[in-house]
């Protein structure tokens, strides 16, 4: 009955404010799909069976061309793969294209400025370079390390089985209210997280507010968050009128003592939605980075001993309960690797989308001013022609120069590459030092599916066997 609902009425009426006219010349090959629906189901339901880029390769068989027209999201769009059409993009930002989010976004994420979330994205990545560049991320690495010893220690330790993505999502979730918030009581972080979940996967969804659909647990899950973050946000300022607060020692205390242009502070309300948005990618995609270096770690254990190698070195020259620092995160070359090799098979961002601000011409096709363009990660990251034998996981490919320009791009590109790179390294890093020197393990689940919904995760959250080494050091 959901299904039915799902692709009815409510749907004819979003996808209907959105008809584009396609009759325009020399347009990509391809297929607009359904009246209505387009092909936003075989996109979607790709994912959902764990093998996102078939939407992309099918077509690329079937075109035999890189560049393809569909509909996805209501939306005409131009799908564009391969390297050259990441460096199009990429290098193409504002100039030919521009940033674009499905509706979802701009309503779960209301701004009180009446400005879009693209505009607001662009305020909010003002504000995050010096904050997120790696001289001042360095002062973060001892609580990170804190964090992750405290976090094993309460839900690893002296478990012989526990499932992986949780509590993945636990670690990189303390983190981010610590950074961001200065929050780091479990309790606290606890009551915060367990609506994150459902405003995460609401974000990229079909915007149709009716119970049970994800976008509805999305809008009030956004809701409460909102009302708990600006309830934080007051106290704050009474703390820091009374000096009972460091001036700009984590985000929230930079945006309420930061002024725009005209010397106006930000609005409560504005704040919430930014922390919101920090806190959202902050941890999801950390958290199935993460769960899948378990997973590859657990199959390939000559991959796990050399990694366990690399972080026992770090260990052998540390004092009795000294904690990491910016230095034994240069060390772990070998490990950071692994992570990417994760990042090229499992990337959590798949692709993003981009609106044409004008008409323009790529790869001999006309590109209409309004269309939305795709790029995918794995029209390279599992492509033979940048990735040799692209299925076989080599941590090796990151060893010296590394891949290829815009081959490997789980961070995206140009101007809107993900300033939280340096962070997410960090956090992952840390990590994986803890994980693997107290612990081995094996995967309950041998040949567990993997789903995409919007991020990569395993179906059953990567259940494991833990193995206490002899000396928990």
């Amino acid at each position: 009955m959901l299904f039915v609902v799902f692709v009815s009425i409510p749907l004819l009426l979003f996808i209907l404010s959105h008809k584009s006219n396609v009759s325009h010349p020399n347009l990509p090959p391809g297929k607009m799909g359904f009246p209505i629906i387009g092909e936003s189901l075989e996109f979607l339901s790709a994912g959902r069976k764990g093998y996102p880029e078939k939407f992309i390769y099918d077509r690329i068989a079937k075109y035999s061309s890189q560049v393809f027209k569909t509909c996805i999201l209501g939306q005409p769009t131009t799908v564009v793969c391969g390297a050259a059409g990441n460096k199009f993009l990429f290098s193409n930002e504002n100039k030919l294209v521009t940033s674009w989010w499905p509706d979802s976004v701009n309503k779960i994420f209301p701004s009180s400025t009446q400005t879009s979330s693209k505009e607001e994205s662009k305020k909010m990545r003002k504000l995050l370079p010096n904050l997120l560049k790696p001289e001042s991320l360095q002062r973060y690495v001892g609580m990170m390390d804190t964090i992750a010893q405290r976090h094993l220690e309460d839900c690893w330790e002296g478990k012989q089985q526990v499932t992986v993505l949780p509590l993945a999502k636990m670690y990189t979730f303390w983190i981010a209210c610590k950074v961001f918030l200065s929050i780091d009581d479990p309790e606290h972080v606890a009551k915060l997280a367990h609506p994150f979940n459902d405003l995460a996967s609401g974000i990229i969804s079909i915007p149709i507010d009716l119970p049970g659909t994800s976008f509805n647990r999305g809008i009030r899950a956004s809701k409460w968050i909102r009302k708990e973050l600006v309830s934080i946000i007051q106290q704050r300022k009474v703390d820091l009128a009374g000096n009972r607060a460091l001036r700009a020692h984590d985000m929230l205390s930079h945006m309420l003592l930061t002024t725009d242009e005209d010397g106006q502070y930000m609005k409560e309300t504005d704040i919430a939605d930014k922390i919101m948005g920090l806190l959202i990618g902050g941890h999801d995609t950390a958290s199935a980075v993460i769960t899948f270096i378990v997973k590859y770690l657990a199959e390939l254990p000559h991959i796990y001993q050399e990694v366990l190698k690399e972080q026992m070195e770090i260990v052998k020259w540390k004092r009795p309960r000294e904690l990491l620092n910016w230095n034994d995160i240069q060390k772990m070359k070998y490990s950071w690797n692994v992570a990417c090799e994760v990042l090229r098979l499992a990337p959590p961002l798949q692709g993003a989308f981009r609106e044409a601000i004008k008409d323009f011409n790529f790869a001999g096709f006309h590109i209409p001013k309004g269309w939305k363009l795709y790029w995918s990660a794995s029209s390279t990251h599992r492509n033979p022609e940048c990735f040799l034998d692209p299925e076989k996981f080599d941590p090796t490919r990151f060893v010296g120069a590394g891949p290829a320009p815009y081959t490997f791009v789980p961070f995206g590109g140009g101007p809107r590459m993900c300033p939280g790179k340096e962070y997410a390294r960090m956090e992952i890093l840390v990590f994986m030092h803890n994980l693997v020197k107290r612990f081995s393990w094996e995967k309950l689940i041998p040949d567990e599916k993997i789903i995409v919904d919007p991020i990569p995760i395993p179906a059953k959250q990567l259940p494991i066997h833990l193995f206490h080494h002899q000396k928990n050091i």
